[in-house]
């Protein structure tokens, strides 16, 4: 089998790994390396039930993690999850991961916000850093042994799709000025969240969320894509957010805001003595609640904190074996909608990305290829190349059009309607806004002060960016991190998952039910 894996952070090369291992043929393609991947600042630990001196189990694992996604996973795939993680973790471990130790050989855990055990296994504040290095280890001697080849630098354009069949992808090369089609079996889309689509966030501007908006205008279903993590205690370093990492709130780290002279500790008032630990989601609405500055205290120190959008529960639709509905395409990591439901547990991301990497890739090697259907293609290629070239050809005009100012108006609109707390009128109000956006960049303008790549990625943001607050209307009550305080109570209708669709020029929006139902709204 040949597979063509987009994204080299921690779920991409997870796939990449285990299909050569698996002794297929693997193209990995990024625009940069996996040094410079959102997956290098993963901070917090990866979640495994091991052998600790306190009392835990995989079952415990698993009710943890659907009770914090608010029971919208199917028990199944999420158990499945929980059951493979040790697994995964000794994967990891004989890959060269450099977990933490105890004097005796024994991984070190702590505890993370919303879990009871301490079952997360980690490396200082740098596991994001020690997963990549030894996976980037790992994959350089499978592509000395011929069994991965790596396209750094080219920049992804579209899938090639044909009657729901996905028979590569379409990249764009910045050297050469040139559309670059790969064919392959099946494609792995590991290309994280959406985060540049919000501005200042926790994660790296390099995900963009254009590859998933460019699926969803070719046909892909996306799913949840309302509830977003709000890490609850992030500090500004330049034009990021910094988090601080939840488990000194394990260690005696307290959060408080002042009343005049008093100190007010408003999660241990509300909550009890474990108050700082619960869920992110809550953690964080409850700081967004206070009146005044929240900080963040030991013995010695008081640190001014704020939430900050940290990571997308909602992404692409995929199934128990990350196929989405499109044959032969598959979607891994903080690229799909998967284990979380409305809300991630702490510790979870890293572990779903490795599960979801290798089952993809298991997925894939049992299955069947297709054959390569380049013809079919080709005519769509030599189109898409003349709007490449008409981009190149403008590089001496000079216009009104602002890529730049288009991009910022869209992040004030996402921040502002997908805020932390929600109100239907202000998300109604944000998607007009949005749809003039929209109707500007339906006429595809051309900035020649940006690169080509930053020219064409904005329509197909815009589009995700109406689809997520579509989403958010939809979802009429208040479930996990998504809060609206015009329905602030969870309503029974409500617990299923949110699907957006793209057909016919419009964004359909329904929840899934067992039936099969579609009822929605369309735009």
């Amino acid at each position: 089998m040949k597979v063509l894996i987009i994204g080299n952070g921690i779920a991409g090369m997870s796939a990449a790994i285990e299909a050569a291992e698996l002794d297929d043929e693997v193209i990995l393609v990024s625009p940069v390396q996996s040094e410079r991947t959102q997956s290098v600042m993963a901070a917090e630990g990866i979640n495994a039930v091991v052998d600790t001196a306190e009392e835990d189990s995989v079952v415990w694992h698993a009710n943890h993690t659907l009770e914090s996604g608010c029971f919208l996973e199917k028990e199944e795939d999420v158990r499945n999850l929980c059951e493979k993680a040790p697994e995964h973790l000794k994967w990891l471990d004989e890959m060269g991961v450099l977990f933490d130790r105890n004097e005796d050989d024994t991984w070190k855990v702590k505890a993370s916000g919303g879990q009871s055990r301490k079952r997360t296994v980690y490396s200082g504040n740098s596991i994001g850093k020690q997963i990549v290095t030894a996976m980037t280890q790992k994959c350089l001697e499978y592509e000395i042994k011929g069994k991965i080849e790596k396209k750094i630098g080219l920049y992804f354009y579209s899938a090639l799709i044909q009657d729901e069949k996905c028979y590569g992808a379409l990249f764009y090369n910045p050297e050469s000025k040139m559309l670059i089609p790969v064919y392959a079996d099946a494609v792995i889309c590991a290309t994280g969240g959406m985060n540049k689509l919000y501005g200042k966030t926790t994660g790296s501007e390099l995900n963009d969320g254009y590859v998933t908006g460019k699926l969803f205008l070719q046909g892909v279903q996306l799913r949840n894509l309302e509830f977003i993590q709000y890490y609850p205690t992030t500090v500004q370093r330049g034009n990021k957010r910094v988090i601080i990492s939840e488990s000194v709130r394990s260690e005696g780290w307290r959060l408080y805001y002042k009343n005049r002279s008093h100190s007010v500790y408003f999660m241990e008032e509300k909550y009890g003595t474990e108050g700082n630990l619960m869920s992110r989601d809550l953690v964080a609405r409850e700081i967004a609640m206070c009146p005044g500055q929240v900080y963040l205290e030991n013995a010695k120190e008081s640190i001014p904190v704020t939430p900050a959008i940290h990571f997308f529960m909602g992404g692409i639709k995929v199934d128990g074996m990350h196929q989405t509905n499109i044959a032969g395409l598959y979607a891994v990591g903080e690229a799909a909608s998967k284990y979380h439901g409305a809300n991630c547990l702490g510790g979870n991301s890293l572990m779903t990305a490795v599960h979801s990497g290798r089952t993809a890739a298991h997925a894939v090697h049992e299955g069947q290829g297709q054959p390569m259907c380049e013809e079919l293609f080709v005519p769509y290629v030599e189109h898409e190349q003349e709007k490449i070239d008409r981009i190149e050809q403008m590089s001496e005009y000079r216009g009104k059009y602002s890529a730049t100012a288009t991009l910022r108006k869209l992040m004030k609109i996402m921040s502002y309607g997908m805020d932390l707390i929600r109100d239907g009128e202000v998300l109604q109000d944000s998607i007009y806004a949005l749809d003039s956006s929209l109707n500007e960049l339906r006429t595809f303008p051309i900035d020649p002060m940006v690169s080509v790549y930053e020219n064409y990625r904005l329509y197909p943001m815009a589009v995700l960016g109406k689809a997520t607050l579509m989403s958010a209307v939809e979802r009429r009550e208040s479930r996990g991190a998504h809060f609206r305080k015009d329905f602030p109570s969870e309503k029974a209708e409500f617990m299923k998952c949110s699907v957006a669709e793209f057909k016919d020029e419009k964004i359909r929006i329904y929840f899934e039910q067992e039936s099969g139902e579609k009822g929605g709204a369309v735009r």
